[in-house]
């Protein structure tokens, strides 16, 4: 589905046909004949339709003739809830200048176009697509670090119910935010690289702009600072999966210890036992009268002397 925008008396309004300077958002559904006919009226390689929606594109930027495609990850909430699933995901949002306008595509709803549409964004307007592309950029980033502040806030709640019980589902759920950090760790320094690269060949054309310039350089500093907190977070939570893997490791090691111990006690009166089960004729205590009291208590007796000899090695 093709949207058409432009900002009217202060507000973000839909218009129902293009026009110069107007912000074209492709959204879906999609159907491959849209694709075409935009690809045609806009005089634009199809590839860079194409490209932006495929999730496992990179992020980089093309030049062809007078049109230019970014291609910049975003953090989306993943609809999979499996358990094997990461609970964010990172999809390409393709940015396409124009002559004339700029054009927004995505293989999903994303909530950083959602946030333009609805007006929250200060001193926005799609004619200035040089400060509009900038804008995007800063919006993903606070996109990034919302997302992180959440993953860290559930990282913490599951290790606090994992220090009063070890249950398979909050082991798995810190391996979903595993997952979902080491998508924002390769979307994000990738994002850096494309921005740096930007900057060096000033692909907007922001050279004489002081303004935009700073925008740009603080972008810059706020995706590095998410970029580190993506890091840190990631070794955070490597540090406590493998403290607890060597918790529970030590756990049971220390279950079978005790296990064993136990079966060598009680083994000392079944050895006892079985003597008493051979076929003799002649069994010491056999023919006395209180023979099998005695052959208990010895047999007690022992497996008491054998306990407190592991106890004194603190082996119990």
């Amino acid at each position: 589905m093709i949207q058409y925008y432009l900002k009217q008396d202060g507000k973000i309004v839909e218009i129902p046909e293009r026009v110069p300077s107007c912000w074209i958002n492709v959204v879906p559904p999609i159907g491959p004949n849209e694709l075409d006919g935009l690809s045609k009226e806009l005089e634009i390689p199809l590839d860079f339709l194409t490209d932006s929606l495929d999730i496992d594109e990179r992020s980089r930027y093309e030049r062809e003739d007078d049109s230019r495609l970014i291609l910049v990850n975003t953090p989306l909430l993943n609809e999979n809830v499996q358990e094997n699933e990461a609970i964010y995901l990172t999809v390409p949002i393709g940015i396409i200048l124009t002559p004339e306008n700029l054009l927004t595509i995505s293989s999903r709803d994303n909530p950083v176009l959602s946030v333009f549409l609805e007006g929250r964004v200060k001193n926005f307007n799609p004619s200035d697509e040089k400060r509009f592309v900038l804008q995007l950029f800063e919006q993903i980033v606070f996109r990034f670090l919302a997302c992180l502040k959440k993953l860290n806030l559930q990282r913490n709640i599951y290790e606090q119910e994992l220090y009063d019980s070890s249950r398979s589902s909050d082991l798995k759920q810190l391996l979903r935010i595993e997952k979902s950090l080491v998508y924002f760790v390769n979307s994000l320094s990738a994002n850096d690289l494309l921005k740096m690269k930007m900057k060096r060949t000033d692909l907007l054309k922001i050279g004489g702009d002081e303004d935009l310039i700073d925008l740009f350089e603080d972008v810059i500093i706020d995706n590095s600072q998410a970029l580190e907190m993506a890091n840190v977070h990631t070794n955070i939570l490597n540090g406590t999966m493998e403290a607890y893997a060597s918790i529970i490791s030590n756990n049971l090691n220390y279950v079978i210890q005790r296990l064993t111990l136990i079966t060598i006690i009680l083994m000392v009166p079944t050895l006892v036992a079985s003597y008493y089960g051979m076929n003799f004729e002649w069994l010491p205590l056999a023919n006395s009268r209180y023979g099998f009291l005695l052959v208990v208590v010895i047999s007690i007796i022992l497996s008491l002397i054998l306990a407190w000899f592991f106890r004194s090695r603190r082996l119990f």
